[in-house]
């Protein structure tokens, strides 16, 4: 039995980077040995199995065969006679194509460590086209390596064409294009993702009503969001609404970004975080513009009376899409919400207030909140 790390942790660890998750291959062990050994298998599949103390993933090595559409129309052969380069050129890139030996040294039968250094994303195999997930994955390797200087090959940018144009993409399930969407969205250039979909003509097809993004005017709002990349993927995903939508009426966005997000089953945080950004966002950063009960109506809107921790996110992307707001804005409507929330009903009781009395003078005291507001 030999055990070899694979994958994205030798490829971040060649290129300088933090590595989060190992991944592990092994080569001539049989399900028995490893239970065996203490490991608990998991795989459905194919086998995998945790490790009983790390419960890090330890995979036999496999083969495949393409046996049907989409990306789970496979067939896996896994036992003790596949070699560890049999495993090795199933991958999707040659950067992910390198494993490591418990010695240290480097297997890389596809040239990965070469193409590391020329900062290329490249197919390991014509068997590239036979999963379409695979569109996806490339696009958001590119989105996470492109401040390296990393470029896609001519040559895959090819084959992921030949993938987008066929029926293959036609077999991802909503929740697997979801899920690489988002973990993109959370990468340091997520723009890339969506215009290298654009350029293979992938985007319309996975994502519909979006082959006409503008994708530079995307990077633009990113490059003005606080702090350093990545920025979150909620509020990427809200500026991408925002871009996407920009030349509809309200309406007609809220129409678009609600059936988009129901085709994709995109989590209800992403859709709301957008929905009002779209809807509130001008009103937000002309804030200080506004008479108080018209500022209380925008609190009351963006619930931000009942869920004050959604402010930094709607701030910060209020003020990407508006970069002139004030720098203490955010500060400044804090101080307002705790005002607010500190505002002492029992008092108000005490003083004779009840029923819808007590609310009314409740609403008062908020709009003179509002209404004495200042950044």
């Amino acid at each position: 039995m030999d055990i070899y790390l694979v994958g994205g942790a030798v490829r971040d660890r060649l290129l300088g980077l933090e590595v989060k998750d190992h991944d592990w291959v092994v080569v001539g062990a049989t399900p028995d040995e490893m239970r065996a050994r203490g490991f608990k298998p998991v795989g459905q599949d194919f086998p995998v199995f945790l490790h009983p103390d790390t419960g890090e993933e330890y995979a036999l090595a496999r083969t495949e065969r393409k046996s049907g559409k989409g990306y789970t129309g496979f067939t896996f052969h896994a036992s003790p006679d596949v070699t560890l380069e049999d495993d090795l050129i199933r991958r999707d890139l040659t950067i992910n194509a390198i494993a490591q030996s418990e010695d240290g040294r480097l297997h890389d039968p596809c040239g990965g460590q070469q193409d590391l250094k020329q900062r290329v994303l490249r197919h390991v195999s014509p068997a590239f086209v036979e999963d379409p997930l695979r569109v996806l994955r490339v696009a958001r390797f590119y989105a996470r390596f492109a401040h390296l200087g990393f470029e896609v090959a001519e040559e895959t940018r090819a084959l992921m064409h030949d993938l987008s144009t066929g029926d293959e993409l036609d077999h991802l399930t909503p929740e697997r294009v979801w899920q690489e969407c988002q973990r993109a969205l959370a990468t340091r250039s997520p723009a890339c993702f969506f215009r290298l979909l654009q350029q293979v003509e992938a985007l319309d097809r996975v994502m519909p009503g979006c082959a006409s993004l503008d994708t530079d005017r995307l990077q633009v709002l990113i490059d003005q969001l606080p702090g350093m990349p990545p920025h979150g993927a909620e509020r990427i995903f809200a500026l991408f609404a925002w871009v996407l939508t920009a030349s509809r009426s309200d309406t007609e966005a809220e129409t678009q970004l609600v059936a988009l997000c129901e085709q994709l089953r995109i989590p209800n945080r992403f859709r709301d975080l957008a929905l009002k950004a779209r809807r509130y966002g001008d009103g937000l950063s002309r804030f200080d513009q506004q008479s108080g009960t018209e500022r209380l109506a925008l609190l009351k809107g963006l619930d931000l009376l009942r869920r004050p921790e959604t402010l930094p996110d709607l701030m910060a992307i209020s003020r990407a899409i508006q970069p002139d707001q004030p720098d203490a804005r955010l500060a400044s409507l804090q101080a307002l919400l705790a005002a607010i929330k500190a505002i002492d009903s029992r008092a108000l009781m005490a003083q004779g207030y009840q029923g819808k009395a007590l609310g009314q003078a409740l609403a008062q005291h908020q709009q003179q909140l509002c209404a004495d507001y200042a950044d």
